[in-house]
């Protein structure tokens, strides 16, 4: 594959990172168009609005909540309803919910639908009023990590913290909305000590933390008083919500920025195979376009994960050995990739409040393991990998459809090591070289031989064939 072509797809790249924003623009005002058209065909009816919150508390979830209440208050609703049955999720996630619920002028009810454990229980605490089902139970909000063990105490301490003004902005006894954090807190009648609170619907009535058991949504709406004759406007989550939701996910994060690296080091590896290139492209879009969707990504850090790329591309094609640009290149991308999953406001990276987003410490997590794995894969494994039959097939399909023919250099051919010839195009590092009139794609060793050298042959069990320029001496 020539020069140009790699280029082409360097190119593809930046022009692709650079329209995600422009698509993401496109759909939000798509929904400000659709909001638009649902206010002039509701009626003068009470208008109740629906939000489901029936999976992990994650940014998934804060995405749909703030979206809600933006289209609750833009219908000029007049109560809205969350339908909750959650086993918790992420502290912070829960925190940018609670604080919107508590500065939205709208009323809002919790609907407990049978569990609101632990972050949950923080969502429907900061609901101003609270309804379950019989069979329903809240509380449980020791703050954990993924395998379930309580974390340190300064975790706690936030979310004990948050637990208290919560409720008690919403006329509930902080101290039992503590309980449901601190195992150490005792409250006569209510809890002993060592006992993290978990409360049934009936024990959630009897202390003032639910207004009354409904198995139904209409139930729920009776009991609260919503004048009749009402009408319910149930969120629409489409498809492409769901996708995003399940693209903003710090697994799937990890996930796409493994591709997006692997792809780029294999490219490197054996330049000229393209796929992997663009396995690399789709990954960074796939990472970066949703995030600009939920107003994370901003277009500063998306510029600066281009100008890595760009960086790294100078210190390989253009600028002999590894130094200043390469190491800047890779701290631009590693710095870009942690900001747009932060809700930061430029480098203001403080709790993310009601701005969502990964708190700093997680988003750092989901970025350094995928590069801590790629960088340990590439060093065990990555040579062996480049050379398996099926990346041959691979590499073999691709190159033959090129537009000049270029012999593939396979171990089995009858060529041998320190065999000498003549570079046909600057080897920068990779280009064409000929041995015995036959043209080769070849990677020059060590920085860079200009079109016209001769080279000898140093290695050719891998996929690009390494090969040294001959140094004429007296």
């Amino acid at each position: 594959m020539t020069n140009a072509i790699r280029y082409f797809y360097f190119l593809s790249l930046v022009i692709g990172l650079l329209v995600a924003p422009a698509f993401g623009s496109l759909y939000a005002s798509a929904g400000s168009a659709l909001a638009s058209i649902s206010r002039t065909t509701v009626t003068d009816t009470t208008r109740v609005y629906v939000i489901e919150i029936l999976e992990e508390i994650a940014p998934g979830a804060w995405r749909i909540v703030q979206r809600g209440i933006k289209e609750a208050e833009d219908l000029k609703a007049d109560w809205v309803v969350l339908r909750i049955n959650t086993y918790g999720g992420q502290v912070d996630v829960a925190d940018s919910i609670r604080t919107r619920l508590l500065n939205t002028s709208l009323p809002t009810i919790a609907f407990i639908d049978n569990n609101a454990a632990s972050a949950g229980a923080l969502i429907s605490i900061a609901c101003d009023s609270i309804y379950m089902r019989q069979s329903a139970s809240m509380g449980a909000a020791t703050v954990v990590n993924q395998t379930g063990e309580v974390v340190p105490d300064k975790y706690q301490s936030y979310m004990r913290a948050i637990m208290r003004a919560t409720a008690g902005t919403n006329g509930r006894n902080p101290r039992i909305a503590e309980a449901m954090v601190d195992p150490s807190v005792s409250i006569p009648g209510v809890i002993d000590s060592g006992k993290v609170l978990t409360f049934t619907s009936d024990e959630a009535i009897a202390n003032g933390f639910c207004e009354g058991k409904a198995e139904d949504l209409e139930e729920v709406l009776r009991l609260a008083g919503v004048n009749e004759p009402y009408q319910i406007v149930k969120q629409d989550i489409t498809s492409t919500d769901r996708l995003i939701s399940w693209l903003i996910h710090p697994a799937v994060s990890s996930i796409l920025i493994l591709l997006i690296l692997g792809g780029i080091y294999f490219e490197l590896q054996s330049p000229g195979i393209g796929f992997p290139l663009a396995v690399s492209i789709g990954a960074a879009l796939l990472y970066f376009a949703p995030l600009y969707l939920e107003g994370l990504a901003a277009n500063w850090e998306i510029l600066m994960f281009l100008a890595g790329i760009i960086l790294l591309a100078a210190e390989i094609f253009v600028l002999p050995g590894f130094g200043v640009a390469g190491a800047a290149g890779i701290l631009f991308m590693v710095f870009s990739l942690v900001s747009s999953l932060v809700g930061n406001d430029g480098f203001d990276y403080e709790l993310p409040q009601a701005r969502g987003g990964l708190g700093l410490m997680q988003a750092m997590v989901v970025v350094m393991l995928p590069v801590v794995l790629a960088f340990s894969a590439m060093v065990l494994w990555g040579q062996n990998l480049l050379n398996t039959r099926a990346f041959r097939k691979l590499v073999l399909d691709t190159t033959l459809a090129s537009a000049e023919p270029i012999t593939n250099m396979a171990p089995e051919l009858s060529i041998s090591i320190g065999l000498e010839g003549v570079a046909l195009t600057d080897l920068r590092p990779v280009g064409r070289v000929t041995f015995n009139g036959k043209n080769f794609e070849a990677q020059a060793r060590f920085g860079y031989i200009e079109k016209g050298d001769r080279v000898r042959l140093v290695e050719q069990d891998r996929l690009t064939p390494l090969v040294d320029k001959i140094v004429e001496t007296i």
